[in-house]
């Protein structure tokens, strides 16, 4: 993986308050990126110069366009948003789960990416450039999983969204990307190794990854993201996109 000099560059990254999207945070500041970070719980990185951190929940249309657009005036651009945030829960048989808690789970892991990847693309035209939108996927769009019936039918919407927004928006100079980073240990790892075989027959699978230490870590899928985004050499055929085992 060979990068440009990313200095001046700028990158918004929501969730990003804990795992996968603290880990982007510190990777992509180490490239000398200015970040915008927002997070419902206040983000990990702490703000400064070349940070601007904002409590923000994604399914806040105006708090979502108005913090961009605090982004573009403090930095200049927004070159790359990662659309991070997310939620497990409700987890369990989908004839017991309540349905405000489905539309809550699909709210923040669907509705908060549209809205980010809109305000991303009208923010893209309205400055004339390139840039680079990443939406984090899971396996769980591909797989069916019992016991995530919200949660897998909210990945694969994003990686349909994902693809329908490249379609649009090539001609405006956006490069649009569903990623499944693997496995990672972060929090909700912990919450499904918590699960009940009820709630998630699968559970045992998760536990053995565990034992075996058998995860990609976040600094990895930072240096993924970031090569996607910025190394000509590395920009994928596809939209959707799935990371492979760091282990081999």
């Amino acid at each position: 993986m060979s990068l440009p000099d990313l200095t001046g560059h700028c990158a918004v990254i929501t969730g990003a308050s804990r795992g996968i999207g603290a880990a982007l945070a510190e990777h992509f500041a180490s490239h000398g990126m200015a970040l915008g970070l927002c997070s419902r719980s206040e983000p990990a990185m702490a703000p400064g110069d070349r940070v601007l951190a904002r409590r923000l929940d994604i399914t806040d249309e105006d708090g979502v366009e108005a913090f961009a657009a605090e982004v573009a005036e403090r930095f200049g651009q927004i070159d790359l948003w990662v659309n991070n945030a997310g939620v497990l829960d409700p987890i369990g048989p989908l004839r017991d789960v309540a349905a405000a808690d489905f539309r809550d789970h699909i709210d923040t892991n669907l509705t908060g990416v549209f809205l980010g990847s809109r305000t991303f693309a009208r923010h893209l035209r309205a400055r004339q450039g390139e840039g680079v939108l990443i939406n984090v996927s899971s396996g769980a769009a591909w797989s069916a999983y019992e016991g995530w019936g919200a949660y897998c039918a909210g990945k694969a919407g994003l990686e349909r969204l994902t693809e329908v927004i490249a379609a649009e928006e090539a001609e405006a100079g956006l490069r649009a990307y569903a990623i499944a980073p693997g496995v990672v240990d972060t929090a909700m790892q912990e919450r499904v190794r918590a699960c009940q075989p009820e709630e998630f027959p699968d559970v045992a699978r998760f536990l053995q990854l565990k034992a075996e230490d058998a995860f990609n870590a976040p600094d990895f899928v930072a240096r993924h993201f970031l090569s996607m985004a910025f190394d000509p050499d590395a920009r994928p055929d596809s939209v959707a996109i799935r990371l492979p085992f760091e282990g081999g």
